[in-house]
Formats: structure tokens, C-alpha cells, sequence
């Protein structure tokens, strides 16, 4: 007997729509042919001097004793989107915001960043506070960007502000690892920001 399918043909499906279906990521993903595996991933990480980590490390204190962070607008505009200036800045890359990309009527809608140089690093803003769908939307568009650049490795985190997770996406394994480690802000910082820039920087883990 075969597997009743989540996807439909003649369907279209966004980004979105992962986020919002009821299914495990593990289900969905294989309608792409894809396994989803958590493991403590190996990421790249940067070992030069990160320039005005102080800095941006005060300006995030600040913000979570004064910003209210109850709207997805306010933890982007006050947690997520000065991160990523700064690593933009310092690796000098391009960062891409509501990116549109279009694959096919399973794969199409805006990626929350985009940071381009030695290598792509997608990261997306998760709704609702939620981590677990959050991470089943950045695999989904693993997958696409995948396609659409024909990239064999992407990497790519989801956060919800104050708390960052990865995401590995193998081609030629068609498989996404899930990286089970938690990064938070500020206390993480200095970590997250030394992968963050050897994930830009195309700089290699062991794995």
C-alpha cells in the first residue's frame, strides 16, 4: 500500500506553507526525497578577531532591557538584523532581505536573509516563537536554494531572535542535519558570530 502524499500535484505551496503544515519535518522533507538527521553538527568556524563584538554585544543587552520583543518585527529589527549587519560588514558580502526565489510550484517564496560571498548562508526568521517548524521552513528552502544555485553543501540557521540553530544540507546524500546545539544571544554571541563568518567565508569544518 503507498504512502499517501503531503505535497499535491497541480498544489502551490510557499515557504510558508511548510511552516504551517501539521506534519513532522521529517515527513515533509521526504516528500523531496530528502532525511532529516539530528547530530551535533561541526561548523565552520572563523578564527579571526571579530571587530566591535563589544559593541554589538551591548546593543543587544540594550535591547532586551528596552525593546518589548512580543512581535516578530521588533526581535528582527532588534535581535536578528544587527547580527548579520555586522557579519555582512566584516566579511564584506552581499545580504539579501525578502529575497524572492522561485523554483517550481513546491519550492517559491522569500527567504527571510540571504549573506552571499565564498558561500550562502540562509537564515530564517522563525514564527510564533517556534524553533521545530521554524527549522522544517529553513529546510524546505535549503532544498530550493540548493536547485536554483546548484550547490552541493549550504548551511543555514533559524532563529527566533535570541536563540539561533543550524541546518546542513548534503546534495549528494540528500540529507539535512539538524544541529542539536542551541546558540544564544548575547550570551552566545562571540561563538555565533565566529560561525556565522566561516560559514560566509567559506572556511571548511571536519566534516
Amino acid at each position: 500500500m503507498s504512502k499517501t502524499r503531503i505535497l499535491q500535484e497541480g498544489q502551490s505551496y510557499t515557504f510558508r506553507s511548510y511552516f504551517e503544515m501539521p506534519y513532522e519535518a521529517e515527513e515533509i522533507l521526504a516528500e523531496f526525497d530528502y532525511t532529516l538527521v539530528r547530530s551535533r553538527l561541526v561548523l565552520p568556524v572563523s578564527d579571526r578577531p571579530f571587530q566591535g563584538l563589544p559593541e554589538l554585544k551591548q546593543r543587544l543587552e540594550d535591547a532586551l532591557l528596552i525593546v518589548s520583543l512580543s512581535s516578530e518585527a521588533a526581535r528582527r529589527e532588534a535581535l536578528v538584523f544587527p547580527i548579520l549587519l555586522e557579519v555582512a560588514r566584516f566579511c564584506q558580502c552581499q545580504i539579501r532581505i525578502e529575497y524572492p526565489l522561485s523554483v517550481n510550484n513546491w519550492l517559491k517564496g522569500n527567504l527571510d536573509y540571504l549573506l552571499r560571498r565564498e558561500q550562502s548562508l540562509l537564515v530564517v526568521e522563525a514564527k510564533n516563537d517556534d524553533l521545530s517548524r521554524g527549522f522544517t521552513q529553513l529546510a524546505v528552502e535549503l532544498i530550493a536554494l540548493a536547485q536554483a544555485e546548484e550547490k552541493e553543501v549550504l548551511y543555514g540557521a533559524v532563529t527566533i531572535g535570541n536563540v539561533w540553530s543550524f541546518g546542513r544540507l548534503d546534495v549528494k546524500e540528500l540529507k539535512i542535519k539538524q544541529d542539536i546545539t542551541l546558540y544564544r544571544v548575547p550570551d552566545d554571541l562571540e561563538q555565533l558570530t565566529h560561525i556565522l563568518v566561516g560559514i560566509v567565508a567559506g572556511e571548511l569544518s571536519d566534516e
